[in-house]
């Protein structure tokens, strides 16, 4: 069904918790595993409704914000959504509780019910109040965020427009846009401080009710983390400053010679070449054919799907007044149909995006057909970011299509891109863990904590011609910050598997891809570290992981000479 003909209805809250609660006392006085597994069938039906209607209302908010109708609906569920998990989380405690957990293990396999204890011990009546008003607090973020319009040389444009502008060959040109850029947090400055502030705050007081020293266990249990933790994280921070960072400065230091600047500033970061990054070839509708024909000959399975996506229009792609900031993909469960979302903006990321977001999508799709339960449709996050960037990497034999004689200068910038991007991911994600350790820290702390962490990071770059960039605030644009909290260090670790990806396509491609399908073929029935380890890959935070990827990216961007 095309996306513009789902149809959608308020649901039936109350009707829903009644028949979820029915659902709980019937498993409850089950009297064979197999009238459990029955009933659990039911409960995925009434999760995929509810799920499926979830969604359309977020993506027809999220693509006009403005629409007063979908605003309402997206407020609807962020106020509701707490409740309905509390009937959920019932039904997955009797699951817990039940006397056949041996036989449902055997059915199942164990990571069902062991991913079940997770969300249940991250979750209660308790906290129903506060869950709610941390979605309303996390769509205030978003509205604020997609509200945001500048004026650029006699027009008004929303702020993701911008970005072509942050990459242009003129330094005078994209040196204003990131101060025009900054005027917008800097006119909300307060707004955001406050935001933030009430949410650090009221995801500790949820934790803390729920006997948690404080969110940062709880966010990975929300998370789903499953095969490690706080602990093994810290190590790969510690890993990428001594690994990746010297060899990014490195990069770096060469960038700054190839661009012909005395100094690397913020914004040179992100311009690789002296003339200016490379620009896809032709119009966004020119780049949608050319991707949809290139999965059209990537693979029999690739094909499948992207003839899916077109004929049901799941996509929207362009920037425009009152569309939310960023890309995402998401899925609409009832119809087994993936939606790629995006704001295209004429930069390489547009690009990025029709490889990544089709790598998520591409990974429901084939799940979301094995015939296996939701729970099992999605692995945790970071290895459905090694779908999405891997994906980024395997799509380099039809590159030219999008780039013609500057391809080679994309594949560079992409794979540089790709390294220097880990240390910042695992910047975000520390400040993130500070900022829980330590909830009272005012604003002007909180950016303290964030310049001192730009010098651990990223310490070639120079920030004090930008104001609001000099003075910490910088954080403020990240979004996952707001909303998805503790997510971030989630795409430096796909970033490590997905060179490993890439590295085997450099020997070759149809092995790599071979693999690579395996890995989607998991879905989610086994945990992170047994889809890495089964797909022949390194781990992460092994021991050796990281020293050997950035030698092997090193190594490869060393054959380029521009």
């Amino acid at each position: 069904m095309k996306f513009q003909s789902m149809p959608y209805l308020r649901p039936d809250i109350d009707g829903i918790k009644e028949k979820l609660k029915a659902l709980k006392e019937r498993i409850e006085k089950a009297e064979s595993a197999s009238e459990v597994v029955d009933l659990y069938t039911e409960v995925c039906a009434v999760s995929e409704e509810y799920s499926t209607l979830g969604s359309l209302a977020y993506v027809r908010h999220t693509i006009n914000t403005a629409d007063e109708f979908y605003d309402a609906e997206n407020n609807f569920f962020d106020e509701i959504g707490p409740d309905v998990a509390d009937a959920f989380q019932n039904v997955n405690k009797a699951m817990l509780a039940s006397p056949f957990r041996a036989e449902l293990d055997a059915h199942y396999g164990e990571l069902l019910l062991k991913n079940t204890e997770i969300s249940v011990r991250c979750f209660s009546s308790e906290i129903i109040s506060m869950a709610a008003e941390e979605n309303r607090l996390q769509s205030d973020y978003q509205k604020l965020i997609a509200s945001a319009k500048v004026e650029w040389e006699g027009e008004t444009i929303p702020l993701p427009m911008l970005g072509k502008y942050k990459q242009s060959a003129d330094r005078d040109i994209r040196r204003k846009a990131f101060l025009k850029d900054a005027e917008f947090f800097d006119s909300h400055r307060e707004e955001l401080d406050t935001l933030y502030d009430k949410l650090i705050k009221l995801r500790n007081k949820q934790a803390r009710t729920l006997g948690y020293e404080n969110f940062i266990q709880m966010g990975y249990d929300r998370l789903g983390r499953n095969c490690y933790g706080p602990g093994e994280v810290a190590a790969f921070r510690n890993e990428i400053k001594t690994h990746i960072v010297p060899v990014v400065s490195a990069l770096k230091e060469a960038q700054k010679k190839r661009i012909g600047v005395p100094e690397l500033h913020l914004y040179d970061n992100d311009v690789m070449f002296k003339e200016g990054n490379v620009s896809p070839k032709g119009s966004s509708d020119e780049l949608l054919a050319a991707a949809i024909e290139m999965y059209k000959e990537m693979s029999p399975e690739t094909a499948e799907f992207i003839t899916f996506m077109q004929e049901n229009e799941l996509y929207d792609l362009l920037s425009k007044e009152g569309k939310a900031p960023g890309g995402y993909c998401t899925e609409f469960a009832a119809y087994r149909a993936p939606f790629i979302f995006s704001n295209f903006n004429g930069t390489s990321g547009d690009v990025d995006v029709l490889t990544h977001e089709a790598g998520h999508a591409f990974a429901y799709y084939v799940a979301a057909r094995k015939g296996i339960i939701p729970d099992y449709l999605s692995p945790t996050i970071e290895a459905c970011e090694i779908h999405s960037m891997s994906m980024e990497f395997l799509t380099a034999p039809w590159h030219e299509r999008f780039f013609g004689e500057d391809t080679n200068k994309y594949e560079y910038y992409h794979a540089a891109d790709a390294l220097n991007f880990i240390p910042y991911g695992c910047m975000v994600d520390e400040f993130q863990h500070i900022m829980y350790e330590n909830e009272n820290l005012t604003p002007e702390e909180r950016n303290g904590v964030w310049l001192k962490l730009e010098k651990k990071y990223r310490p070639h770059l120079k920030l004090s011609d930008l104001p609001f960039y000099g003075r910490g605030g910088g954080w403020q644009r990240q979004l996952h910050i707001y909303l998805y909290p503790l997510y971030y260090i989630d795409y430096c670790m796909a970033q490590t598997v997905a060179f490993q990806f890439f590295a085997e396509s450099l020997k070759d491609w149809k092995t790599a891809f071979k693999k690579y399908l395996a890995f989607v073929d998991g879905a989610g029935t086994k945990t992170f570290e047994e889809l890495v380890k089964g797909a022949d890959m390194s781990l992460p935070y092994e021991a050796g992981c990281l020293k050997e990827t950035a030698e092997t990216i090193t190594n490869w961007l060393s054959n380029f000479d521009f």
